[in-house]
């Protein structure tokens, strides 16, 4: 009995010390966790704040974010660390690596920065998981020791990272996942990386790697089941191994200059579920055995060079998704598409497709988008495209399809974006058509025909109203004026009469309105002045009669205004010189009067001939101003009489001189940024209307000549109470942007005067004006006309130079937000200054390269041609707006045209045209043109640029360079776009 007592007391010794030594274990692994938080990290949400060894809290395993692995009451062990998302930030975390049973740390949506050290890295030797995707990670990529022969996941997506991928990363043999999306990486995509034959996921998206190849030894991984080379600058031909990856669910290598066949042995991918090969230079037809991959749901190979009809098996496949857009397909459409019960997705646009649609297209499918644009089609549309209710999106512009459009479409409230123009459609629109729930409605460029209906009031989702080009009648009804948030209507080339609804007041997303070319009567609205979001007002060729609002000169962001060709009387309202106008038209009206002196440039004379009653200038066309022959006997009497009393006045005058003066009261605040030798009393008496040079949103421009002849230009900011807000934003913005900077290519701000009556800012003068007027004015340039390429190379520099010093060299860095050729100014010789900060914004922290917060805009800022594409789905913007901007620029150097010039063509501006014409001469070698369509042939390449220019092959390969870099830097999406100190590397690059 002693014996077994004993026994039994021993046990429950040894079971007690055993607990006790766990829980010392698990305080350890506590403890180290303790002291990473407090040395390592930065937890500015206490999303970590249950991080403490006391209570119920002593173990770990009850921490946020970490994982254990229980295996009974008596085997606990720390094995993940998933802080994703928990906003802190930091170095790398090494001494998480301390616990010895940790095998997962996953740090993804952090904050976390700085490089990462190789040899303090060596401790989490024994990881099976690392995922550090979506932070800030800088420097090379870490080395890999021998000794991570565990790791089956890396992943560091959308970081810093920079330099070529190391070789120790063909070195892991149990690796099952690579992901290094999105990291600005150098070299090519090495061939190494086919030791990893356990690899089932390799991402290498958006990395901007230099042109090269798939190396062959991809096909070395067999285990491989998703591959995708997105946007990484891939070139020359799909090496044939990639075809005995037989795992293949998802291959994606979109988005690069791949060249040549899709071969046959594509065939062997059996398992393939998606293949994405859209926006390659790929040639031939598709193969047949294509219909073989019965697994195959997703297929994208749009915007290539393929040709010929699609094979007769392809159309048996049960796709969910099949685009073929923007290749050279010919032929009919195969019926038994029509009869695919999964299809869901279908884009066949920009080919060559003839014949009439599948009249059952639609009655088996679940279709939700039905994209057949820029095709050859004819015949009328399937009446039973919505036959299950699942259709989203119809797009089949630009082809010949006639008769009506189907009753049947305007039951279909799925739907929510229409684009139907350019076609042969005719009779009038269903009323319910009207009512949808659509977001875009556009039956531009057809024979339609009736009424827009008061019923249109229930398309409260509408944005986009484009029904120009068409045989539209009646009235613009008022009901329209419910459409809150409507940003663009063109009801242009119709037969739309009457006036306009006084209610337009309303819509205060409106940003694009054309009306031209219809029967519209009555006065313009002043209502319209409300629409603060307005870019773009075109009236032209109606009826319209009465003054011109003088309201129209308080909308902030309008650059297009045409009122041309109708019956307006009365003059030019002076409030129209407070617009910052591309494009400016009151020709062909009854206007009268004085021509407002900041119009009366050669630029803006097309704008007002038509008008006998005008006065301004002496120009050809326009009458000048002079006094009626009658009044100059009364004038030379009066003045005789004057004469007898100036004599006495100059005594009075002499003494009461600084009475007369326009000068700033002494409670105005001066503050000088340079070294200067005049004073405000100096320039304040010469801001007369005779000094006037130009005119902006904000205010008046004028030339002070001093008595030292120093010139200068002065900016006197508009003193009105309507503009006291807008004209204080744009003053303290120039002064708190210019009184900071100090760069050979910004413009410099002298000084500034600020007070209650008036404000004005005081710059250095640029004798040769805007590079916008050097660039297009009608006159010969007083300078030099035209610009000689070596110039505009010169200016191309100065100004990527201006703009990389506000974005890099700036804490904080400045987004400037209006960049475009009339603010950039010409000095004497040439060299360039970036001005008119009115717009600029701070960044909200100090950035790397190419990384920084976004800014909220609440609305639309820049110029109407020069805005990036972000604007229109996105409310938060950074420096790659600037960027794009930037890019439109250097097309206009190189093509001597407006953004927006006519001669692009409809709907089309300078960054479209440049992109499809430098298609068409793009070089014949895809290894030296890499990703980017280089133009390779000067014979061509004469084709684009401006004409007057006369240049050499120097120049040539220079206007290459450009061009290259313009289009970088206009991409559609800001992560492929350059920062502007790589911009300035590209263009000095020999």
């Amino acid at each position: 009995m002693i014996t077994i007592t004993t026994s039994l007391f021993l046990f429950i010794s040894l079971l007690l010390a055993f607990s006790s030594s766990l829980q010392v274990y698990s305080n350890g692994d506590a403890e180290i966790l303790i002291r990473v938080k407090k040395t390592r990290l930065f937890d500015p949400d206490e999303n970590l704040s249950d991080w403490v060894i006391n209570g119920d809290k002593r173990s770990p395993c009850n921490w946020s974010g970490i994982k254990c692995h229980i295996k009974n009451a008596s085997s606990v062990a720390v094995t993940a660390i998933d802080l994703s998302g928990y906003g802190i930030s930091g170095e790398f975390p090494y001494g998480f690596c301390r616990i010895r049973t940790l095998v997962n740390i996953t740090l993804t949506q952090n904050n976390l920065n700085g490089t990462i050290n190789p040899v303090s890295l060596s401790l989490c030797s024994r990881i099976h998981v690392l995922i550090l995707n979506e932070n800030n990670f800088t420097g090379k990529l870490p080395e890999f020791s021998s000794e991570f022969r565990h790791l089956r996941v890396l992943e560091m997506e959308s970081n810093l990272f920079s330099g070529e991928i190391p070789e120790s990363y063909g070195r892991f043999p149990a690796l099952q996942v690579l992901n290094l999306n999105g990291n600005s990486l150098g070299g090519i995509v090495p061939a190494f990386l086919g030791n990893l034959t356990e690899l089932t996921r390799l991402d290498l998206a958006y990395v901007t790697f230099e042109p090269g190849p798939i190396p062959s030894t991809i096909g070395n991984l067999t285990k491989l089941r998703y591959l995708r080379i997105t946007n990484s600058g891939l070139v020359g031909e799909i090496p044939d191994s990639i075809w005995n990856l037989v795992s293949l669910k998802n291959l994606d290598l979109a988005t690069n200059g791949l060249t040549g066949e899709i071969q046959d042995s594509i065939g062997r991918l059996r398992s393939i579920y998606q293949i994405e090969l859209f926006d390659n230079q790929l040639s031939g037809k598709l193969p047949e055995s294509i219909g073989n991959l019965t697994r195959l749901r997703n297929f994208d190979v749009s915007q290539n060079s393929l040709t010929g009809e699609l094979p007769e098996k392809i159309a048996a496949l049960q796709f969910i998704s099949f685009n073929l857009n923007d290749n050279f397909f010919t032929g009919e459409l195969p019926d038994i598409i029509a009869e695919n019960p999964n299809l869901v997705e279908f884009k066949i646009f920009n080919n060559s497709f003839t014949g009439k649609l599948p009249r059952n297209f639609g009655k088996l499918s679940r279709i939700s988008e039905f994209d057949i644009s820029t095709n050859k089609f004819s015949g009328e549309f399937p009446p039973d495209l919505c036959y299950r209710k699942k259709l989203e999106r119809i797009i089949t512009f630009d082809n010949q399809l006639s008769g009506e459009i189907p009753e049947s479409y305007g039951d279909c409230h799925s739907l929510n974006y229409i684009r139907m123009a350019g076609n042969n459609l005719s009779g009038e629109v269903p009323v319910r058509f009207w009512e949808l729930p659509l977001s875009r409605l556009e039956l531009s460029n057809n024979q339609l025909q009736g009424s827009i209906p008061p019923s249109i009031s229930n398309a409260r989702h509408l944005s986009q109203l484009e029904i120009s080009g068409n045989n539209f009648s009646g009235v613009v009804p008022a009901e329209i004026c419910a459409l809150g948030i409507l940003r663009t209507v063109d009801i242009s080339r119709n037969r739309f009469s009457g006036s306009l609804p006084s209610c337009i007041n309303r819509l205060k997303n409106l940003e694009r309105v054309e009306m031209q070319e219809n029967m519209l009567d009555g006065e313009i609205p002043s209502a319209v002045s409300s629409c603060k979001k307005l870019t773009e007002l075109n009236l032209s060729n109606n009826r319209f009669r009465g003054l011109i609002p003088p309201g129209l000169g308080d909308l902030p962001v309008l650059n297009y205004l045409d009122l041309s060709n109708n019956q307006l009387t009365g003059e030019i309202p002076p409030e129209l010189l407070k617009l910052k106008l591309d494009q400016f038209n009151v020709s062909d009206n009854k206007l009268s009067g004085k021509i407002p002196l900041g119009f009366q440039q050669q630029i803006f004379l097309p704008s007002f001939l038509g008008n006998p009653n005008l006065c301004g200038p002496n120009w050809d066309s326009i009458r000048p101003c002079r006094s009626k022959p009658e009044t100059r006997y009364i004038l030379l009497i009066s003045a005789i009489c004057i004469v007898a009393l100036l004599g006495a006045l100059v005594g009075i005058f002499i003494k009461t001189k600084p009475l007369f003066r326009r000068k700033p009261n002494q409670a105005n605040k001066v503050t000088i940024f340079q070294r200067i030798g005049f004073t405000e009393a100096d320039i304040y008496p010469q801001l007369t209307k005779d000094n006037i040079i130009g005119s902006g949103g904000s205010g008046l421009v004028y030339r002070v000549k001093l008595k030292s002849g120093e010139t200068l230009a002065v900016k006197e900011l508009w003193r009105g109470s309507g503009q006291k807000s807008e004209s204080e934003s744009v003053f303290r913005s120039e002064v708190e942007t210019l009184g900071r900077v100090r760069h050979g290519n910004i413009v410099k701000l002298l000084m500034c005067c600020n007070g209650e009556k008036f404000r004005f800012l005081v710059y250095e003068f640029m004798e040769n004006g805007s590079l916008g007027d050097v660039l297009h004015s009608e006159k010969e340039h007083r300078a030099v006309s035209p610009l000689d390429w070596r110039t505009r190379f010169s200016i191309a520099v100065g100004a990527a130079q201006g703009l990389a010093y506000l974005h890099h060299d700036l804490v904080p860095p400045i987004i400037h937000r209006d960049v475009k050729s009339n603010n950039i100014l010409l000095d004497h010789e040439m060299k360039p200054r970036v001005a008119d900060f009115g717009l600029a914004k701070p960044l909200k922290r100090d950035v790397n390269d190419g990384v920084s917060d976004n800014i909220p805009m609440s609305c639309v800022a820049g110029s109407y041609g020069y805005i990036a594409p972000e604007y229109g789905y996105s409310s938060r913007v950074n420096e790659k707006s600037d960027v794009y901007s930037f890019g439109v620029v250097l097309l206009e150097l190189i093509i001597g045209k407006r953004p927006n010039d006519s001669c692009f063509g409809e709907n089309k501006d300078i960054v479209k045209f440049a992109m499809e014409a430098t298609l068409c001469y793009s070089s014949s070698s895809p290894e030296e043109a890499g990703n980017r369509g280089s133009p390779g042939n000067f014979k061509d390449l004469s084709k684009l640029v401006d004409p007057k220019m006369k240049l050499s092959t120097k120049d040539y390969e220079e206007i290459e360079k450009v061009l290259d870099a313009a289009l970088l830097c206009t991409s559609s999406f800001p992560i492929n776009r350059p920062t502007m100190r790589k911009v300035v590397e590209l263009l000095k690059e020999k």
